[in-house]
């Protein structure tokens, strides 16, 4: 759904708060459908952006795995390359 919101879980380092916010953000603009809120909702905009970005940190708190921790620069060649396979992203 949302292309931008990138995985947060079970990276070293751990996600950032910006990250997280980062990623509430993206989800509340989808869902709303705008980018920046108007006067009348920015209230109920800004309060659900900090309701997802609590929520998003409590799940990743709490989420456990036994998997090593990826890399994050790793998984960003990692799917740079996807795209360059997928002729969505040109290396230019």
């Amino acid at each position: 759904m949302c292309r931008n919101i990138h995985t947060l879980h079970n990276f070293e380092p751990a996600a950032t708060s910006d990250e997280v916010h980062a990623a509430a953000l993206q989800y509340v603009r989808k869902i709303a459908g705008t980018t920046k809120p108007s006067r009348a909702n920015e209230e109920a905009f800004y309060e659900a952006v900090h309701a997802i970005a609590h929520a998003t940190q409590h799940l990743l708190d709490a989420l456990t795995t036994s998997a090593p921790p990826k890399n994050r620069e790793e998984e960003a060649e990692k799917a740079r390359a996807r795209a360059i396979r997928s002729g969505r992203y040109s290396a230019a």
